[in-house]
C-alpha cells in the first residue's frame, strides 16, 4: 500500500511543478487550463496518496471535498487548508477547470499548502 501512496505522491509534485512553471509566465502567456488541471490533479492526488498511506480505500471518493473530509477524520491538521474558493471541490474534476488567472493561481496554492502540509507531517 505504501507504494501506491508513493505513485500518487510523486504524481502530485509533478503535476505541482508544471503548474508552477505555467504561472511563471507572463500573465499573457499563462494558460490558465493547465495552472487549474495541473492544480487540480496535485490536490486530488496528495490526498488520495495521504488516504492510502491510511490504508483507506479512496474509489469511493469521487470528490476533492470527499477526499479532504476524509483526511480531516485521519488528521485535524488537514483542517487548517481552506478549500474556499475551490469552485470544483464538490464535482468530478475531469471537466471542471478555471480561466482566470487569480482562480487558478488560488487552486494553485491550495495544493502548495497540502503539499507544505505534508512535509511538514512528514507524509513526503
Amino acid at each position: 500500500m505504501n507504494q501506491d501512496a508513493t505513485k500518487f505522491f510523486v504524481n502530485a509534485a509533478q503535476k505541482l511543478n508544471q503548474a508552477n512553471k505555467e504561472l511563471y509566465k507572463p500573465e499573457e502567456d499563462i494558460v490558465s487550463y493547465l495552472v487549474c488541471k495541473n492544480s487540480q490533479d496535485a490536490i486530488e492526488n496528495y490526498l488520495r496518496g495521504y488516504l492510502i498511506k491510511h490504508e483507506v480505500e479512496t474509489n469511493q471518493y469521487k470528490t476533492i471535498e470527499s477526499l479532504f473530509q476524509q483526511c480531516k477524520i485521519i488528521n485535524k491538521n488537514f483542517g487548517k487548508v481552506k478549500l474556499a474558493g475551490l469552485d470544483c471541490k464538490a464535482q468530478n474534476t475531469d471537466n471542471k477547470f478555471c480561466n482566470e488567472v487569480s482562480k487558478v493561481s488560488h487552486c494553485f496554492e491550495i495544493a502548495n499548502s497540502l503539499e507544505t502540509l505534508l512535509k511538514k507531517e512528514k507524509v513526503i
